[in-house]
């Protein structure tokens, strides 16, 4: 997890209800960033923060529904968990259809919404440190000849030397250097490696 502790926006109208589930939620280690008005937590909240966002369906102006699918087509990752005091099965299947981590009511358990929290971190986490993965093996790959990247995916397609040597004619000798020099641009020490994590990026060009 990242040094800095995870961060939940806590959007919701009611100052009381607002603080004292920002007391809670601080009370296990997590920094809140409260909001009262849904344009201003749209308007200001850091994307790039780690951690969940709770949000209150029921809101002046904006409709917490509204907010959260507007989230989501904006591209926001971060999980969000809803609250409601007014709960129907329309609305709980709206929510999850918008893309909800959660739906709890109020007045929510403590344990339940911190158990809820703490899953989400988790699962914001492990998304951000894949899409972090990702974009390391694109840019390495991108550090790659054009013909470093014919190698490479006739390597993850499985020839041998000999064969990706007469796909694209050359010699053998020419082939390992290429490998050679892939290798040592994409950071790998065997084949297992270099197919494990660059298997799904490697150019799909046919010999």
């Amino acid at each position: 997890m990242n040094p800095v502790s995870p961060l939940i926006h806590l959007v919701d109208d009611d100052d009381a209800v607002r603080e004292a589930l920002a007391l809670l939620i601080g009370s296990v280690g997590l920094r809140v960033a409260g909001w009262k008005h849904p344009q201003d937590f749209l308007d200001g909240f850091d994307r790039e923060s780690v951690g969940a966002i709770v949000l209150d369906v029921r809101m002046p102006g904006a409709s917490g529904l509204s907010v959260l699918e507007q989230l989501r087509a904006q591209g926001v990752d971060q999980p969000v968990i809803m609250l409601t005091g007014h709960g129907t099965a329309e609305m709980c299947r709206r929510a999850f259809k918008a893309g909800a981590a959660d739906f709890l009511e109020k007045p929510v358990d403590d344990e339940q919404l911190l158990e809820a929290l703490h899953a989400a971190v988790r699962a914001h986490v492990r998304s951000r440190e894949r899409l972090g993965a990702d974009r390391e093996v694109r840019e390495r790959v991108a550090r790659l000849s054009e013909r470093e990247r014919e190698i490479l995916a006739l390597v993850v397609a499985g020839l041998t030397n000999k064969e990706i040597a007469r796909a694209l004619t050359l010699s053998p000798r020419t082939v390992e250097a290429h490998r050679a020099n892939l290798s040592a641009k994409l950071e790998v020490e065997s084949l297992a490696q270099l197919i494990r994590r660059y298997g799904a990026h490697a150019e799909q060009t046919p010999p």
